[in-house]
């Protein structure tokens, strides 16, 4: 399988998005996009993107917001989807309408050679939390923007108002040992939690009127299937998946257990309703 040559510190989450973790992503991407998908339509909102505007989607996964960004931009626009996983990008590509203006690059946003001064919008759906050196890859980012371009990102909020992933992962923990903390400055899903550093991360890479708003979302990790569903989505993808990586089968049934045991308060009709909680990030290029 292909894998971008990338920034040598991104190595770990080049081969993760590319193994049996990427896999699993592209796998789901259906259903993801059923969960994920109204977080895109607040992000297209915020973006602003206008007909004949030129868009970089970063982190764009299986495709599915970058293709509603070429929507929005057609006929004359552009949108440049651009992952590490490969897995995924193939999903993006099978999966795309034709003729829209768009395509997908298996790329390090890092390093990747840009045209500078060719695109008016850096975008991501919790694409950019990944980074090993974030201020490089904003810096690289935003060479590829007009002096007039802008960005508009979302990231997910502290763990703690995220029981939608942590309430899984705290029902794993009952049997087996917690993973390692992951620093504040360390790659993750959560990397981009505080205020503050993402903040200093845009203005170090050269933004200007950094704005975060805080948003609240209602998550059916169900997606409509019922508990059943929302068991084995917790167990498929996410961080009590991780956590459960390596141990045995019995071990992993007494989990499955716990976790249907703690969802199961939360199941109404089909749905299994956690609270979610991101920032949209917006800035412009200084």
């Amino acid at each position: 399988m292909e894998q971008p040559s990338g920034h040598e510190q991104n190595a770990d989450q080049i081969a993760y998005w590319n193994g049996p973790s990427g896999q699993r992503w592209a796998d789901r991407h259906a259903v993801q996009e059923k969960l994920l998908g109204p977080i895109a339509d607040v992000l297209i909102d915020r973006a602003k993107p206008k007909p004949g505007e030129r868009v970089i989607d970063v982190g764009c996964g299986s495709g599915a917001t970058t293709v509603a960004f070429a929507k929005v931009v057609a006929p004359d626009g552009f949108a440049l989807g651009l992952d590490v996983s490969e897995p995924m990008l193939s999903q993006a590509r099978a999966l795309a309408p034709k003729g829209l203006p768009l395509e997908f690059v298996l790329a390090d946003a890092t390093v990747h050679p840009f045209e500078p001064a060719s695109f008016d919008l850096l975008a991501s759906r919790f694409g950019v939390m990944f980074f090993a050196d974030p201020i490089a890859s904003f810096i690289n980012l935003r060479r590829a923007l007009r002096p007039t371009g802008r960005l508009a990102f979302v990231c997910w909020r502290e763990p703690k108002e995220n029981p939608w992933m942590m309430a899984p992962l705290m029902a794993v923990y009952k049997h087996v040992p917690k993973m390692p903390p992951v620093g504040p400055e360390e790659p993750g899903p959560f990397a981009f939690a505080s205020e503050e550093r993402v903040t200093r991360i845009l203005k170090g890479a050269g933004f200007a009127d950094v704005a975060m708003e805080p948003h609240d979302l209602a998550m059916d990790i169900a997606i409509g299937g019922g508990l059943d569903a929302a068991v084995d989505g917790s167990l498929q993808i996410g961080p009590a998946s991780r956590a459960l990586q390596g141990h045995p089968a019995e071990t992993y049934e007494a989990a499955k257990a716990s976790i249907r045991e703690t969802l199961a308060p939360f199941l109404k009709g089909q749905s299994v309703v956690l609270q979610g909680a991101i920032w949209i990030v917006t800035a412009r290029a200084a």
